[in-house]
């Protein structure tokens, strides 16, 4: 079987849970925010976070 329908069938399988995840979502009215989670961190973990979100970005804007 070809290496290519191996990964087509995963990657359409990851589509499908997302699918179904949002699906589950929107019928439970469940909001998904990523910005709230990090409001439940303790304080050592947002810095821990905001350093390395700097950290990328200042990495992305000088690669060679």
């Amino acid at each position: 079987m070809p290496i290519w329908i191996v990964f087509a069938g995963i990657i359409g399988d990851l589509l499908g849970f997302g699918a179904l995840v949002d699906y589950i979502a929107k019928k439970r009215s469940i909001e998904l925010d990523p910005e709230e989670g990090i409001k439940n961190a303790s304080d050592a973990e947002q810095i821990y976070v905001e350093n390395f979100l700097y950290q990328t970005k200042e990495n992305n804007n000088h690669f060679q």
